[in-house]
């Protein structure tokens, strides 16, 4: 329990007795006190200012001085503009260390019944994993470790996007451009190797569309649907009577997607997907090759990453039950067919739009996937609370449509269902895009914080001693706990700009800097051989005291991280911890103090700080090195 837990009772009593009344037990209001006045907590006193029959001013001295003569834990007590500061005495704060100290999983709770799934990186198989997955990444498997300090039994999990028209569009490419090239004769992650016949899909692509757009300017239509040419004129005439440029780039880029879908390679592909929804022998079989090689490849991503899953789902698994339940729905009115065969449901009535679940073609879509894999995976864990979705936030409205439909369909499961959204990552060069080839790669990007890390530490030495073993798997913890700090820090519902150099930066609020204080206190700890909490009284100093104050935060910290789903409140809670520590170490002499209580004692408060970094950044996914 933290001070505010053990008083708020205490407080209770004494508060009744002094004034001859009951009271809710919500009305003792407790809070940090402020850092410009003296004390531990603060009490509200205006609730019991009617019982007391005084002003507020009058009401906490009275109520202090009873708790100063009541509760041993109190030493002294101010009042400001009716606000009771109450200071805790060193007794308590010692005992607290001690405490914290014993306890092996200080912070953490003992498994409960409750069970919830993650879902994080999902990724699709036509390409490598980048920067994108790798906040989406660590934000979920960070997420999975809080709820699971908190008690909960947790299934990590993703949804692999193993088919669909960007899936056949790499294949499709590699049939046509590909040679026979595989992962192991060009010497390419198989992840790598779809991603680039990904690429070359759209280029041929927009070969193809710039030659019809052409076409189209001229008038000429050939073999082009009536519905097409329609569409095109009205855009058409629409670009040429707008004046603002913004809106004719817009238009613009709604007449190439027009174009673009009237390619032939486009129509190759959509049949391609139809031939794969039918099991095509050759089809199926390239289409498993291929899944393959990227499988491979993103197994060595996780592997650097060092983030795993407990169950795997494949969307050519899932989207098979998504269809029945589209057929379910149909005949429950929860979905109607449109003329062409496509099959909608209509939301307007909620506030939101037409969806669509089924293409005219019989075809899925992705939500048709979601909503067979959401059935599938509380078939799996009938004993399942909920699951949480760690998905960027360009897919708001996506899930929220989602959500919705597994209401209708009858899921009161539906309810437990929670989309983790969270913000892009931005580079100085703009936003990424995948088929044009500007994403910033995930091993890539790794490997360069990584040899980051590596010129850092060879240039601040420390290092003397190591084998090349030893040093390179230091480079790998700076740099990767750089990396995952740098995107754990931030609220996840932000957006934000990443700077390689900055996150293994050794000043500030980084990674390193926080792993650096663990280093130190590891040799600290080696150098001392022996630590045993004093059994004499021991009088604290300022920065002892704030010091304890925070570890004792941290049981809460952790609790709030897991009810609002954020790292960053883990995060910053380590880098505050760490800069009370370094001030604590700048303030006071441990092994040239010659009074062996007190060396002790700080070399126990060390230990315990050393304790709470590896637990705090364990939660992070990020480990702590015992030399830096």
């Amino acid at each position: 329990m933290n001070i505010e837990q053990i008083l708020a009772p205490k407080i209770l009593q004494v508060v009744e007795s002094l004034y001859q009344s009951s009271f809710d037990a919500k009305l003792v209001q407790l809070q940090k006190t402020k850092k410009e006045f003296e004390g531990d907590v603060t009490l509200v006193v205006f609730p019991f200012s009617k019982a007391a029959k005084k002003s507020p001013q009058e009401t906490a001295e009275e109520i202090g001085r009873a708790l100063l003569q009541s509760v041993d834990t109190i030493s002294k007590f101010n009042v400001v503009q009716g606000f009771l500061n109450l200071s805790i005495n060193d007794v308590f704060w010692v005992n607290q260390l001690q405490q914290m100290n014993a306890d092996s999983a200080f912070g953490l709770v003992s498994q409960g019944k409750n069970k919830v799934m993650v879902e994080y990186s999902s990724p699709n198989t036509n390409k490598p994993l980048h920067l994108g997955h790798l906040r989406n990444n660590f934000l979920g498997f960070s997420v999975a470790e809080i709820l699971a300090a908190n008690g909960n039994q947790v299934v990590k999990t993703q949804i692999i996007n193993d088919r669909g028209v960007h899936i056949c569009k790499s294949m499709l490419a590699w049939q046509r451009f590909g040679n026979g090239e595989t992962p192991q004769s060009s010497g390419l992650k198989g992840d790598k190797l779809v991603g680039k016949y990904y690429v070359e899909f759209d280029k041929a692509m927009r070969e193809e569309s710039k030659k019809i757009l052409a076409n189209w300017h001229e008038g000429i239509f050939e073999n082009t649907p009536a519905d097409i040419v329609a569409e095109f004129r009205r855009l058409k005439q629409a670009f040429e009577e707008k004046d603002d440029e913004k809106t004719k780039k817009g238009i613009e880029g709604k007449m190439k997607e027009l174009a673009n879908s009237q390619t032939p390679i486009m129509t190759d592909v959509k049949e391609m997907l139809l031939k794969w929804e039918a099991h095509d022998t050759e089809v199926y079989a390239l289409w498993q090759k291929m899944n393959g090689w990227v499988y491979d490849g993103f197994a060595e991503t996780y592997r650097m990453m060092g983030v795993d899953f407990h169950k795997l789902y494949y969307e050519s698994d899932t989207y098979v039950y998504g269809k029945s339940m589209v057929e379910e729905g149909l005949a429950k009115g929860v979905f109607y067919k449109k003329p062409d065969g496509s099959v909608w449901v209509d939301l307007t009535a909620d506030g939101l739009d037409e969806k669509i679940v089924l293409r005219s073609d019989g075809t899925a879509v992705y939500m048709t996937q979601d909503i067979g894999t959401a059935r599938q995976r509380f078939m799996d864990y009938p004993d399942l609370n909920g699951i949480i979705y760690t998905v960027g936030n360009e897919q708001d409205y996506h899930f929220k449509v989602l959500f919705l439909i597994l209401k209708k369909l009858g899921y009161t499961w539906a309810d437990n269902c929670y989309h983790l959204s969270y913000g892009m990552v931005d580079l100085p060069s703009g936003k990424m895009k995948s088929r044009e080839g500007t994403v910033v790669d995930a091993d890539d990007l790794m490997d360069e914080v990584i040899a980051k890390a590596k010129e850092m530490t060879q240039e601040r030495g420390h290092i003397e001693g190591m084998g090349d073993a030893e040093k390179n798997n230091l480079y790998r913890i700076i740099g990767l706990g750089g990396l995952k700090y740098y995107l754990l820090k931030v609220d996840p519902k932000k957006r934000m700009l990443f700077d390689p150099a900055e996150s293994v930066d050794l000043n500030g609020n980084t990674g390193p800097f926080i792993q650096y204080a663990h280093a130190r206190i590891a040799s600290l700890l080696r150098k001392a051989e022996n630590v045993s909490f004093p059994a004499a009284a021991v009088e604290l100093q300022p920065s002892e005291r704030e010091l304890i104050k925070h570890l004792a935060a941290y049981p809460q910290v952790v609790a709030d991280a897991g009810h609002a789903y954020s790292p960053a409140l883990i995060a910053n809670y380590a880098y505050d911890l760490v800069k009370h520590y370094n001030s604590f170490y700048q303030s006071v002499s441990i092994f040239k103090e010659e009074d062996v209580a007190k060396r002790n004692f700080r070399l126990v408060l060390s230990q315990t700080v050393g304790k709470v970094i590896k637990s705090s950044m364990k939660l992070l996914g990020i480990e702590v090195p015992e030399r830096m």
